[in-house]
């Protein structure tokens, strides 16, 4: 898939290999708010690697410049648990394009996205109020002492009765 909107060819697709982990991993790591949170590239890789995850990437001439971690198993499926744009590719529909193409996936299988987003993050949390996230709940000191994580949720409609879509892998 490519995003023409992009400016340039931007492929977003599901993580190939090691290398394509560690360039996820040291964007993350200097990205808030994994930086407040003192998470570093081999912190990062960690999560990049869990096999319980899918990793989404959007690849612009070899080079990945942003990434999403999804949950699709569990009690809460549809959970983003990571999204980052590389310094330079941000404010290019990068991140825009990225929650599109995991939203997609997670409404194949279920009606309901959520992410936590730490409350001193005011750039996403207005990112992802301005792409159909709703504040659903709050996590006080959940990652850091002193800081809420605000639990937001996209929904199409209850569990109770969803049909499962088309896939569009």
């Amino acid at each position: 898939m490519t995003e023409a909107s992009l400016g340039a060819a931007v492929e977003l697709r599901q993580l190939e290999g090691d290398g394509e982990a560690r360039a996820c991993a040291a964007i993350m790591a200097a990205s808030e708010p994994w930086l407040a949170m003192g998470r570093d590239v081999d912190a990062s890789l960690a999560v990049i690697r869990n096999p319980d995850r899918e990793v989404w990437v959007a690849v612009a001439d070899g080079l990945v410049v942003g990434f999403v971690v999804l949950a699709m198993r569990g009690g809460f499926s549809g959970y983003i648990q990571s999204i980052a744009v590389r310094e330079g590719w941000r404010s290019r529909r990068v991140g825009h394009a990225l929650l599109s193409r995991v939203e997609a996936r997670v409404f194949e299988t279920t009606p309901n996205i959520f992410l936590c987003v730490s409350a001193f993050n005011t750039r996403a949390q207005g990112f992802y109020t301005a792409h159909g996230y709703r504040h659903v709940g709050t996590l006080p000191d959940y990652v850091l002492a002193g800081h809420d994580e605000l639990i937001m949720r996209k929904s199409i409609g209850p569990l109770a009765g969803y049909q499962r879509a088309t896939p569009s892998r």
